[in-house]
């Protein structure tokens, strides 16, 4: 049937993007094949909710679409109105790349999935980040074995997964243990299969341990707590018991949660200086979107005003020669990315899938493996955005589980989820069934190969610039510098590169271009100040404008 086709195509895209990696293609060899694929599954999905389904949402779900419509509106109009460069807007800094683009890319994937109407449709999903997760577990195993295949540079000497970073791993592994230990307590599973499946989770959490990331042991925490919660429910009907549990819950959790702050017994144990650090982020965050309310920054803009927007404070701890380029929470990254309204119609989204969540929960007091583990899965990844990087491979499973579990929700109001897709599923709702395949295919794929083409420049520009560095041919090396999308990491990294091999002209050249680019990178005006040949009237202004851009920070020479 059509949903099998569209459910299929969708799972096997978020595994994909989760595990694709271009190591000995691209410089960077995670961030920019994940948003070509992402773009690439993105775009086919809103051709089919566009051709064959949006009066499908828009009868079943309008809060969502009016949200979304609202939420994408507002980012174009952010897209143009920023002071950042159009592209990277669209497409995002390098090492990044959540630019529009993504964001356009993951909505077509959550509208997608909000159409699903059967059990099976359901299970692939879960059985796509079962597949992820299992693909990672494997890797991080020949990696601490000391085998690792894919050519990193790693500079955190631990795991890195598929998702090049030891936090980010370490999240996608808690999400990936709690959706698996859900799925377990199923009836009806074999002894084996659950012994493998309780195996699995336990070298999973050997690796989030490995990571020596906090986030992780968090996420796992958090995943089975909430699978406990809906099994003591299922098994006792006197609401004691679970009034119980969640209050052991949440006192264990207070405990950690001091910890993490510094205080309490378990501040030796949990505490890090991150901790105190993502606070001086997130103010930062705040203030870009406070100066700017209606449109924000812009996308991927956070690095340029981070200098300009963080405290006196920060100027101790992190200090004035620490920055980032992030806001170490998604939602405060929206809320400065887009402004308030924009953040609003974020938080709509998510006020909708969590209703969705609340309402299956009520409505159903008995264990549903399939509903509590896709729950899990979407409470812990939200979780872990509270305190992490927005990063493609973990921001797909975001989406998509949002118009999971609401889609979800839309098809247990009346009965049971069907085995089938049409099954017992009333005609108003049979949201892909009667499309006709060959229609939806061909969608599709258009959709699919318009969305490779508008993500391949970053890709093909990050693979050049890779290919240059394995040179020494001037002219190539000028040649990808300059390749669009234009980036400041590559030109700055191109003029220091020339700077340092006297090749004067060719490093001005570039510096030049890069404050040209994008007057508001503290770190082009910093390598223009660095040229050689830069006339003193150029040095002047890149001290000028590198105070203006770092107000707070008073050791600038």
């Amino acid at each position: 049937m059509t949903e099998s086709f569209v459910a299929r195509w969708i799972s096997i895209g978020a595994a994909l993007i989760t595990i694709l990696v271009t190591a000995n293609v691209s410089m960077d060899p995670v961030n920019v094949p994940k948003l070509l694929l992402t773009s690439g599954l993105g775009f086919g999905m809103w051709a089919i909710v566009i051709v064959f389904n949006i009066k499908d949402i828009w009868r079943s779900n309008k809060p969502l679409l009016l949200a979304t419509v609202l939420y994408l509106v507002l980012g174009a109009i952010t897209l143009f109105v920023s002071s950042a460069p159009l592209s990277q807007n669209f497409y995002g800094v390098q090492g990044r790349n959540t630019g529009f683009l993504a964001y356009l890319a993951l909505t077509g994937i959550m509208l997608a999935s909000s159409q699903l109407r059967s059990k099976k449709s359901f299970t692939y999903i879960l059985y796509a980040l079962f597949a992820a997760g299992i693909l990672n577990v494997i890797y991080c195993l020949i990696a601490l074995s000391g085998n690792d295949f894919i050519p990193w540079n790693n500079v955190y000497n631990k795991i890195l997964g598929t998702l090049g970073n030891p936090n980010f791993i370490s999240a996608f592994l808690g999400i990936f243990i709690s959706a698996l230990v859900a799925y377990l307590f199923k009836p009806g599973i074999n002894l084996p299969i659950r012994i493998s499946g309780f195996a699995i989770a336990a070298i999973a959490l050997y690796e989030v341990q490995a990571s020596n990331a906090i986030q992780g042991l968090v996420v796992t925490a958090l995943g089975i707590s909430i699978v406990g919660f809906y099994l003591v429910r299922s098994h006792f009907k006197k609401d004691f018991f679970t009034v119980a549990y969640l209050s052991a819950v949440a006192m264990v959790g207070a405990v950690a949660l001091a910890g993490a702050l510094q205080k309490g017994p378990l501040a030796q144990y949990i505490y890090k200086t991150s901790v105190s650090l993502r606070g001086e982020y997130w103010d930062a965050g705040i203030t870009m979107a406070k100066t700017h309310p209606f449109t924000g920054v812009g996308f991927d803009t956070y690095g340029d005003w981070y200098r300009r927007a963080r405290s006196a404070s920060a100027m101790i701890l992190p200090g004035p020669t620490v920055v980032t380029n992030a806001a170490h929470n998604v939602f405060i990254d929206v809320l400065a990315s887009g402004g308030f309204i924009f953040f609003a119609a974020y938080l709509a989204i998510f006020v909708i899938a969590l209703i969705a969540v609340l309402k299956v929960t009520l409505r159903n007091r008995s264990y549903d493996a399939l509903f509590v583990a896709l729950a899990a899965a979407w409470i812990c990844y939200n979780v872990q955005a509270l305190i992490s990087i927005n990063q493609i491979g973990l921001a797909v499973w975001g989406w998509l589980l949002s118009g999971t579990v609401i889609a979800y929700e839309h098809t247990t109001r009346s009965e049971a989820v069907s085995e089938t897709t049409t099954a017992k599923v009333p005609r108003k709702q049979r949201s892909y069934a009667a499309d006709t395949q060959p229609g939806v295919v061909l969608a599709g794929v258009g959709g699919f190969i318009i969305g490779l083409i508008i993500a391949l420049p970053p890709f093909t520009a990050d693979a050049a610039w890779r290919t240059a560095m394995g040179t020494s041919d001037v002219q190539t090396i000028e040649a990808a510098a300059n390749k669009f999308p234009l980036e400041i990491l590559r030109l700055g990294n191109g003029a220091l590169l020339f700077e340092n091999n006297k090749l004067y002209p060719q490093a001005l050249a570039l510096a030049r271009k890069a404050v040209e680019f994008n007057p508001g990178s503290f770190d082009a005006w910093k390598v223009l100040a660095a040229m050689s040949q830069a006339t003193p009237e150029e040095k002047a202004k890149a001290l000028e404008m590198m105070h203006k851009l770092d107000p707070r920070n008073k050791d600038l020479k």
